[in-house]
């Protein structure tokens, strides 16, 4: 799918804002279908995620509103909202429930041990404790994954490419995203194969990332990796701005850091995730259970630059790198 095409046309697909939508009775032969996302509920990116979901579920032949009811709640990257919604969920007691993020899946999976759950964009499922394998995840969650630790060694091999004289790079993560340590492993191995001084900062906040930008840019040849995080994805824009404001290159996990003014990233489509996960919601709401439900990886990646973030830093991509991108803003 063209996914500037996809996001233009988000205005007509839905009615916004969508959550929380208020309870709606139950009726005869009408499903249930709780939402638990980790961002905000206005953002652009969690409208294009909810837009593909229901997309997807209608492509399957369901009807939201007839033959299946959605309940929205988005966490907002707050740990305390975040367990208030899945409580709240849970205590509707739907068929399934989609959960977006590691911090969403936990706080559902303390709730409930019996109502099916599907999640997406989650890195480390078995090593969470969510399930005992990929292959066979038994008890009440499977879905679909965004990611493995390994790649963070190509957002660093990329983040040098398109920023050669880079040697000095700060990787921050979210403090509440426990994936961060995996992700780190894998950096710490490639920057040292790489000769590059890599330095780890655990952010409790924006203040604290803010920070962290400011001490790589006093670093000659500095650089920036932001790690996958409900809490980057929030405060995106103004992740991008610091960037940009330091003149620093800067790597990212997914499109929308891009497409807010960021330098590159690499990682999978978000919305098409989405998409696919109503594959099984629509095979749990026909009576097949999660724990046979093999957890599913991406098998795609996409390259996104922004030549316009590249131009105000000084940068000029190597034509190569620029024929790798699956998709170049200018």
């Amino acid at each position: 799918m063209n996914r500037r095409g996809f996001l233009a046309g988000l205005g007509g697909a839905v009615a916004w804002p969508l959550a929380p939508r208020a309870q709606q009775p139950a009726m005869p032969g009408v499903r249930r279908i709780g939402v638990l996302i980790g961002t905000v509920e206005a953002d652009l990116e969690s409208r294009a995620r909810v837009v593909a979901f229901e997309q997807g579920l209608g492509a399957l032949g369901w009807s939201v509103g007839r033959t299946v009811l959605i309940d929205y709640r988005f966490g907002s990257a707050d740990p305390a909202l975040t367990q208030k919604y899945a409580a709240e969920l849970v205590g509707t007691a739907p068929d399934v429930i989609l959960a977006n993020s590691p911090l969403v899946l936990r706080a559902l999976h303390q709730q409930t041990s019996t109502i099916p759950i599907v999640f997406a964009l989650v890195v480390d499922p078995v090593g969470e404790g969510f399930i005992k394998s990929l292959a066979q995840p038994g008890g009440n969650i499977t879905g679909f994954t965004s990611f493995e630790y390994p790649l963070s060694a190509k957002w660093l091999e990329l983040l040098m490419e398109i920023a050669p004289g880079v040697r000095h790079v700060a990787a921050i993560n979210h403090s509440q995203n426990v994936t961060g340590a995996g992700y780190l492993r894998a950096l710490e191995s490639a920057a040292s194969a790489a000769g590059v001084e890599l330095v780890a900062t655990h952010a409790r906040d924006l203040a604290e990332m803010e920070q962290a930008i400011e001490a790589v840019a006093r670093q000659p040849r500095g650089g920036l990796i932001v790690l996958p995080s409900p809490l980057g994805l929030v405060n995106r824009e103004m992740i991008v701005k610091l960037a940009a404001r330091h003149r620093l290159p800067a790597m990212y996990p997914f499109r929308y850091y891009v497409a807010s003014g960021g330098l590159i990233s690499y990682g999978v489509d978000t919305a098409e995730v989405f998409r696919r996960s109503a594959s099984y919601i629509d095979r749990i709401l026909k009576g097949e259970k999660p724990a046979a439900l093999a957890v599913q990886q991406p098998t795609k990646f996409d390259l996104v630059m922004n030549l316009r973030a590249a131009k105000a830093i000084g940068l000029t991509v190597a034509p190569s790198l620029l024929a790798r991108a699956d998709e170049v803003i200018e």
